[in-house]
């Protein structure tokens, strides 16, 4: 297993929730004593500020709690979750959306620190200064990526905001923000500013390929489909970055930094640790169960044959609904009488049947921590985690799979998902998955459009669930109003009060497309600075 130099640098911290990035507003409190000349005046501020950089790229909390902010997750706990925005019963004091909010903008903070000062240190060469400006900049347009996804307009700004700039400063139209980082990114992708790869001390910095990716799923959000190809058709020929050999085993610690991670958030016990296990796992794992898949997102996982499970001649029986099934299914969640591997080899099979003594058992509409609607997550078992709540298990936030499903995705909305791109993107996938039937590995001919679409739209759920990203499409797709709208269901007990022909009733949603496709602009944001104004109907 490979460490490395930036791990060491990094402040720990806690992934229970991103919030405790600051309560002022867009962070301009100062972060550091050090903010005077003499600091930049150090020949290695420079490598020091950037690795603080990575620090706020991400945590195991944004990347779990997003699911149940779309159809794929439920999240029990309501208070400082997402629990209010899966249902749409959130409002401008939502603390989910309060946090979201803060921790990016003290990301963007900590880039603009460099960004302003790097020409400040001596004794840099132009590569490195280049080099190291560069990955900043990936890293704050990845930043005002997700604020403007989720918020629309915001502000943007490339200096370190004054107390008074940050109590006065509007938001910029979220066009411009878009057109503003895809500029900034072509730039550094141009000139090559980053390096291909870097060597076993540096790996987990942005390179050259994750800037390329990022580009890619910006305009991939942006509907810009043609462009997308483009981009992720040289990411596929030139990279060097292919899908590892099994899909379960991309997200084990045995195979960090494997060559299908672009890039992700960088982890080691005893160093920097995160808690995801603790979120997701079933008690008997000393997990909470906080997050647990929806009986949609299992649902969704097509039969061997290629089929869905309510397709005429899928061959699926009810009466035994895991048989023949997508191998990632059970790669990604565990059902009654599934299991996880210990860091020994052997099986911890979990329980979940009602009418067992198990501890891992349902309990519907009870408070206790056992899973919530039948099922428990499984994809990022850390089963070398010292504790629940110590793993030192890297989290994707861009992997190879994805490049390869944005090409589809794209190629599919042009109308030009032929065979050969079908073989250059869905086929692979499948077959690391583990399909053999011809019927999910060959090009469906004679699909419509539409119908392409709606594989390649289900295979990215399927291939990246419970990466973050499931929220994101949905809204893109502009199809939350339909997904995040009446009951959610856990898995199937028969019983005849609080189910819909026997699958249990989670919760109620409610998604209101003309305001909720937009978060609101948080309340504690509105009160210091007035010129932020709000989204629509909040």
């Amino acid at each position: 297993m490979i460490r490395h130099n930036i791990i060491y640098l990094f402040l720990p911290v806690s992934a229970v929730l991103y919030i405790a990035a600051s309560c002022v507003p867009l962070d301009t409190s100062p972060l550091t004593s050090e903010t005077d000349l003499n600091y930049w005046n150090n020949p290695n501020s420079a490598i020091e500020t950037v690795n603080s950089c990575y620090k706020n790229i991400g945590n195991p909390s944004q990347i779990l709690y997003m699911e149940g902010a779309s159809d794929n997750a439920y999240v029990r706990t309501s208070s400082d979750q997402t629990q209010a925005i899966g249902n749409g019963s959130y409002s401008t004091a939502d603390k989910f959306v309060e946090s979201f909010w803060s921790y990016h903008f003290a990301g963007i903070k900590m880039c603009n620190r460099l960004t302003e000062n790097i020409h400040l240190v001596p004794d840099l060469t132009d590569e490195m200064r280049n080099r190291i400006t560069a990955e900043a900049k990936v890293i704050r347009a990845l930043h005002y990526h997700e604020l403007a996804v989720r918020f629309g307009d915001v502000p943007y700004y490339t200096n370190v905001l004054t107390v008074d700039e940050a109590k006065s400063i509007s938001r910029t139209p979220r066009a411009t923000v878009v057109n503003n980082i895809l500029t900034e990114l072509d730039e550094i992708i141009d000139n090559h500013y980053l390096p291909d790869s870097y060597g076993s001390n540096d790996i987990g910095r942005v390179t050259h390929w994750a800037a390329m990716a990022l580009k890619a799923r910006i305009l991939l959000n942006e509907g810009r489909f043609e462009e997308t190809k483009e981009v992720t058709s040289e990411i596929i020929e030139k990279s060097g970055h292919k899908l590892f050999r099994d899909f379960a085993g991309v997200f084990s610690v045995d195979n960090e930094n494997n060559e299908e991670i672009i890039l992700d958030i960088q982890y080691g016990l005893n160093l920097r640790e995160n808690n995801g296990n603790y979120q997701f796992l079933p008690p008997s794992l000393a997990g909470i169960a906080n997050v647990c898949p929806t009986n949609e997102l299992v649902e969704s996982f097509i039969m061997l044959n290629g089929k869905g499970i309510h397709e005429e001649g899928s061959g699926y029986d009810p009466s035994n609904p895991w048989e023949n099934r997508d191998p990632r299914l059970e790669a990604t969640i565990c059902v009654d009488g599934g299991y996880y591997v210990k860091a020994d080899g052997t099986r911890h099979t979990v329980i979940i049947d009602p009418s067992s003594n198990s501890d891992d058992r349902f309990q519907p509409g009870t408070a206790v921590i056992t899973t919530s609607t039948g099922y428990y997550f499984k994809k990022f078992y850390d089963n070398q985690a010292t504790t629940a709540q110590k793993s030192g298990l890297n989290y994707p936030l861009i992997r190879y799979a994805d490049v390869l499903l944005m090409y589809a995705e794209a190629c599919a909305e042009t109308n030009s998902l032929d065979e050969q791109a079908w073989n250059k993107s869905i086929y692979p996938i499948r077959e690391r998955a583990g399909f053999t039937d011809k019927g999910a590995l060959d090009f469906p001919s004679g699909k419509k459009k539409e119908e392409l679409i709606e594989i390649v739209r289900n295979e990215r759920r399927c291939e990246l669930a419970f990466e973050g990203l499931r929220m994101k499409d949905i809204y893109r797709w502009r199809t939350a109003e339909d997904v995040l709208s009446g009951n959610v269901h856990g898995m199937y007990t028969g019983a005849a009060v609080g189910t819909d022909d026997g699958f249990h009733i989670v919760e109620t949603r409610r998604f209101d497309s003309s305001k909720h496709y937009l978060w609101p602009v948080p309340q504690s944001e509105k009160d210091i600075n007035g010129n932020l104004g709000q989204n629509p109907n909040w």
